[in-house]
This record gives structure tokens, C-alpha cells and sequence, in this order.
């Protein structure tokens, strides 16, 4: 609807207001009996309740629930129930009651020929709806109606949400609407019609649809399923753009769940149009649908308006197919999550099933208790991403902490962050501590979610290739290799002082140390990467006199600086006594940290393993924990 600047008149609203009957609005959506003289009321449509508490008053045109509060006139009952805006609602009366509307400050209002145009197609997919419905209970329809059998829904069901059937043939909707006076280039304009090379015929031809309704429950295009193996068209058809269908805006389903929606303040979001039939039979009188578009901006606008999204309560559920698709459509929810101030959740059935599927397998009980069973998207998205590392390797559980920590970071409720850092340790078998403080970090960075670039790519064997390789093996992908650190932390310390001893005195290693070093895992990204430089450089045979510069020139470019400062940085000794003794004990607490590394494995493999896991692999997973334990005594003995 196209409008030129302008408020409208007070006095045309007050008009409105006089004119439009309350009672008779009202009567529409409510049952009203008489309480009195000049007071009716009836069941509040506002919220749930059993006794009426809702009074309606014509006389002075006013509503009150003295259950709820709501109050009001005629406009704002429209406004809250329909979910329209003061201007619409007031246009939408002012039509009803036939008032001329005037507009402040030279505006005009709605464009009258525009007007004309969008009532004319609404009438000609009402005429299409009411075409369609007639059809699906022709003989020609009974593979819509055995489609429709098959999935657990009657004719009752078909008819409470209009489900209709578009004939076979060329021509049957476009003659019936030229018969009742639709011209060709309104037909064009509806998109009910396509044209060809022989000029328009059926857009929907064969197929069992679906009408797709605005809020106020006027249909505006229609979704249609093929029955037919000879239909070359895709698996479902839509209608096109139209003035009146934007897909990007509309929702399956917000007509007859809006109500629901904004009493419970909840919205469901499933998959398709049968999901949405089946979750509404089911009890879930919340479900919608987006229609073949993914869940936008757009849609959101609409579904913050019907949960009243003001930080003050309400959820959005999500849910979605368990295959790679489902999860690919669940992260990219999570990537508009942070538009919403309510809740978000999704809903996954662990086989796969849709709420279609899952109503006709095991019962409307069943897809209750599978909205009942949702899961933060948040905790979603973080164990999708958790399924890119290796939890068995340190690198691949460093990794998975760079992914989840900005996620746990930007969880908006601060008393559920903290629980979900202690999920995370245990998910990933690392210090709760450690966790915290990588949380802590990510949430002092300028942005929510890691960047895209940043998770490492996974390598045959599933851990994260090193930052520079040989034989061909791709550099570490991440963009920032030198990171700060805290120098309070023991590990990044203990990492630092092995590297200096190894760079400044490379011969005071035994052999045994040399192994047991090559073999160490560091988990401060620019210390690893100085490690794999030693690593190389020692495999590539450089002498002592370019230990230095050999491990320098195996590093990135960004790194250099790092192994400069570890080669000159003074050591806590004096004598070669005190140096010899301070590398030892150095080389001893690193080697002592790799097996509180491993231990940190084990233990997560026992922590995911659970009490049902195999008996045979527990006990292995223990005894080596015993005799990591030896190892580390025997390491502080040696001190």
C-alpha cells in the first residue's frame, strides 16, 4: 500500500471509532452473552482462563478482562489481536464503515488506484482458495486425498486448514476467474496463472495446496505438493512474488497460530507445511513455517512482534530435519540469533523425523514431548561445531575452545554462562578454569562469533595441521598465529621456559628429553609454532652454530619475532652447574605438563565414555592413567 507523508485527522479517527460497532468486532473472535444493561462478556482472548472475565461495553466502546488487564477500544483490540499497526487498523475500519479518510500535512493516505489493484487480488485468491477447496473433493483428487490419508489427516483436518486440490488441465482456475470477471492483467499480476507461448494458463496444476494466509487470514498465495510422477516441476511450487506474496516476509500458518503465539509468547518454527499440520494437531498450536526461503530478517520482524520480544520473556524453537541439511539450517538460524532478545532453542528428534513423521510413527504425544525436549541453540551450535575437532588431541580441543568460547561468550543470560563454561570443560575434558578464562577473552573481543577462517582444518587423520609443513602438508590456517597471553598463566609458562632452554642450549638435552620433546604438545599458538620449528629444524640435521636461525627460517614470517626474543631472554642461573640443573628441571616440568595433557585426555575419554561404556576400554583407559602417574612421581624425584 503506497502512502504519501501524513498522519490521519483526529477527527476521522474519532469518526471511526463511533461508527464501528465494538460489540460486532469483538463478536468475531469471541462468544459475548449479556451481563447486564449495555455489557456483554466472554472468554478473555487474551489470555487462558475458564470463568469469563472479559466485558465489553458498546455504549462507551470500551473493553476490560479483570483477568489480564486488557483494555481498550475497538482499535486497539484489532491492533493486539490481528497484530497490525495503529494506521492499518485504523484504514482497515475506516473501509468497513465506509469513512473517507484525511490526512495531515497534504498527505493523501492509500493510493486509491493502488488500493483498487491489492483488493483485486486478494479477491481473486480468495476466488482461487474457495476454487481450489471445491476441487479436493472431486473424483479426480483422490490421490490428494490418499496423499493426505497417508500422513494421519482426515477431511476434517484438510478442511480446517483449507486445503484444496489444483485440477489437471490447462486452463480450469484461469477460465473460472475470467467467468467471474478477472482481467488478464490482474491474473498476471496474482500469480495464479503463468504464461507461455499459447498465452496463460494454471500455475498449479495437478498438485494439493496449501493456502498461505497474511496475519488477518486473508489468503495471499498458496503452496503446492506434485501427486504425480508424470509432473515435471519441482517437488513443491509456490507462488511467485507478487504485491501481495513476499516470501521473505511470510509465514505458514501465522493466521491460525498468531493468537497462540502471542498469549504464550512462543513461536515454533518446523519445516514445512505438513509439520505445521501436524504440530497443531498435536497441541502445538504455535508451529509455523517459512515458505521455500530460510528464516530472515524479515521473519523475524514479524516473530518479535508476536512474542512481544522486549527482554522480558518469551522463546523461539526451532526445529528442524536431523540430516546434514537440517544442521546446516539450524547453524544458519544461530547466525541471526543475536536479532532476537527472547530465548532461542532448538528441536531435534534423535532419529531424524519430522513432526509429520513423528505424529504418524508414534503420536501427537510424541511430538509434544519433542518441543518439550529443546535445547539452547546456542548448546546446538556448539556441539554441531565440536563434531569438526579430534577431542582426543590437545590441538583438536584447543580448537574446539577457539570455536565454543566466543558462543558460551555471547550467551545473553549471565546466570546460565557460567553453568555452560562447566558443560563445555566436560565436553571437552579440559580445566574448568581454562575454560573460563578463554571465555572471559572472547567475550572482551569486538565480535560474538570466531571468524569463519579461524577453525583449522582438519587433516586425514583428524588433527589440525601444523603451521608450516613438510611433504606437502598445508600451513595452519589461522589468522592469527602470535596471540597475548597471560603471564599468568603456568601452562603458557611452562611452554616459554622449555622453548628458551631448547633454543639457547639445545646440547644439554639427552636423547631421551629430545624424544620425549618432539613429542610434546603445545597449546599456545605461537609457542607450537616455534616447536614445530625446532621439530623441522631438528629433523633437517642444523648444527649448533644455526640452531637459532634454522628454527627461525622453519617458522611463519609472523613468528621470527617469537624465537628471537625465547633465543636471548635471560635465564635464572649463573654458573653451568645452575644452567645445567635449571634446563633439567625446566625440561622435567614440561614433560611433566605433557602428562597432565594426557591425563586431561584420558579422564575426557573417560567422562565421555559415561558408566554404559565399554568395560574393556575403561580399564585401559585407567591403568594408563596409573602409569602416567608413576611417570609424573618419578619426574618429581628427579628434581
Amino acid at each position: 500500500m503506497v502512502r504519501m507523508a501524513g498522519l490521519i485527522v483526529r477527527k476521522d479517527i474519532d469518526l471511526v471509532r463511533e461508527r464501528t460497532d465494538l460489540k460486532a468486532v469483538v463478536e468475531e473472535f469471541v462468544t459475548l452473552r449479556s451481563a447486564g444493561v449495555g455489557s456483554f462478556k466472554g472468554l478473555c482472548p487474551f489470555h487462558d482462563e475458564r470463568t469469563p472475565s472479559f466485558h465489553v461495553r458498546p455504549g462507551v466502546g470500551t473493553y476490560h478482562c479483570f483477568g489480564c488487564g486488557a483494555h481498550g477500544d475497538v482499535i486497539s483490540f484489532l491492533m493486539e489481536l490481528e497484530h497490525t499497526t495503529f494506521m492499518e487498523t485504523v484504514e482497515r475500519l475506516a473501509s468497513r464503515v465506509g469513512v473517507e479518510l484525511h490526512y495531515e500535512d497534504g498527505g493523501t493516505g492509500p493510493d486509491k488506484a493502488e488500493t483498487g489493484r491489492r483488493r483485486r487480488l486478494f479477491e481473486a485468491n480468495k476466488v482461487a482458495d474457495e476454487f481450489f477447496r471445491r476441487a479436493l473433493g472431486s473424483p479426480e483428487a483422490q490421490a490428494a486425498r490418499d496423499f493426505l490419508t497417508q500422513r494421519g489427516f482426515t477431511q476434517e483436518h484438510a478442511a480446517q486448514f483449507g486445503l484444496g486440490y489444483a485440477p489437471q488441465g490447462w486452463s480450469h482456475l484461469l477460465d473460472h476467474l475470467r467467468q467471474r470477471g478477472f482481467r488478464d492483467e490482474e491474473l498476471r499480476a496474482s500469480g495464479l496463472v503463468s504464461e507461455g507461448q499459447r498465452g496463460l494458463y494454471d500455475r498449479f496444476r495437478g498438485r494439493l495446496l496449501w493456502p498461505i494466509r497474511d496475519m488477518t487470514g486473508a489468503t495471499i498465495g498458496f503452496g503446492a505438493r506434485k501427486l504425480y510422477d508424470d509432473d515435471p516441476g519441482p517437488k513443491y511450487l509456490n507462488t511467485p512474488e507478487t504485491p501481495l506474496y513476499k516470501k521473505s516476509q511470510v509465514l505458514y500458518g501465522i493466521d491460525l497460530a498468531k493468537r497462540t503465539i502471542a498469549k504464550e509468547r512462543q513461536l515454533v518454527l518446523v519445516e514445512g507445511y505438513t509439520d505445521v499440520m501436524a504440530a497443531h494437531l498435536a497441541g502445538v498450536g504455535t508451529a509455523v513455517a517459512t515458505c521455500g526461503t530460510a528464516f530472515g530478517a524479515d521473519h523475524i520482524k514479524v516473530a518479535r512482534r508476536l512474542i512481544s520480544d522486549d527482554g522480558t520473556g518469551g522463546e523461539v524453537i526451532f526445529t528442524f530435519d536431523g540430516d546434514e541439511a537440517g544442521q546446516k539450517a539450524a547453524l544458519k538460524a544461530f547466525d541471526e540469533d543475536h536479532r532476537f532478545l527472547a530465548k532461542t532453542f532448538v528441536a531435534v528428534e534423535p532419529s531424524g523425523m519430522d513432526p509429520c513423521d513423528l505424529r504418524m510413527q508414534k503420536g501427537d504425544e510424541a511430538v509434544r514431548a519433542l518441543i518439550a525436549s529443546r535445547r539452547p541453540l546456542f548448546e546446538f551450535a556448539i556441539r554441531a561445531g565440536l563434531k569438526d575437532y579430534d577431542l582426543d588431541t590437545v590441538e583438536g580441543r584447543a580448537g574446539a575452545l577457539r570455536h565454543a568460547a566466543p558462543i558460551v561468550a555471547g550467551i545473553k543470560d549471565a546466570v546460565l554462562r557460567p553453568g555452560y563454561e562447566r558443560e563445555l570443560a566436560g565436553w571437552l575434558g579440559l580445566d574448568p578454569n581454562a575454560v573460563h578464562r578463554a571465555v572471559a577473552a572472547a567475550g572482551r573481543a569486538p565480535r560474538r562469533g570466531p571468524e569463519p577462517e579461524a577453525r583449522p582444518t582438519p587433516a586425514s587423520d583428524g588433527q589440525a595441521v601444523g603451521p608450516t609443513g613438510r611433504h606437502g602438508e598445508a600451513a595452519a590456517p589461522a589468522p592469527r598465529i602470535v596471540v597475548p597471553v597471560d603471564p599468568r598463566d603456568p601452562v603458557a609458562r611452562r611452554e616459554r621456559e622449555s622453548l628458551e632452554v631448547v633454543l639457547q642450549h639445545p646440547t644439554l638435552l639427552s636423547a631421551e628429553q629430545w624424544t620425549a620433546l618432539y613429542a610434546a604438545r603445545f597449546t599456545v599458538p605461537q609457542y607450537a609454532a616455534v616447536h614445530q620449528g625446532v621439530k623441522m629444524a631438528g629433523s633437517a640435521g642444523a648444527t649448533p652454530q644455526r640452531w637459532v636461525d634454522a628454527v627461525r627460517d622453519a617458522v611463519p614470517q609472523e613468528v621470527a619475532g617469537v624465537v628471537s626474543e625465547l633465543a636471548v631472554r635471560d635465564l635464572p642461573a649463573r654458573t653451568p652447574e645452575d644452567v645445567d640443573r635449571y634446563c633439567r628441571d625446566i625440561m622435567n616440568r614440561l614433560f611433566a605438563l605433557q602428562i597432565v595433557h594426557r591425563k586431561e585426555e584420558l579422564l575426557g575419554r573417560l567422562q565421555r565414555l559415561g558408566p554404559e561404556g565399554d568395560p574393556a576400554e575403561f580399564t585401559r583407559l585407567n591403568s594408563e592413567l596409573m602409569e602416567l602417574e608413576a611417570r609424573r612421581r618419578a619426574l618429581r624425584a628427579d628434581d
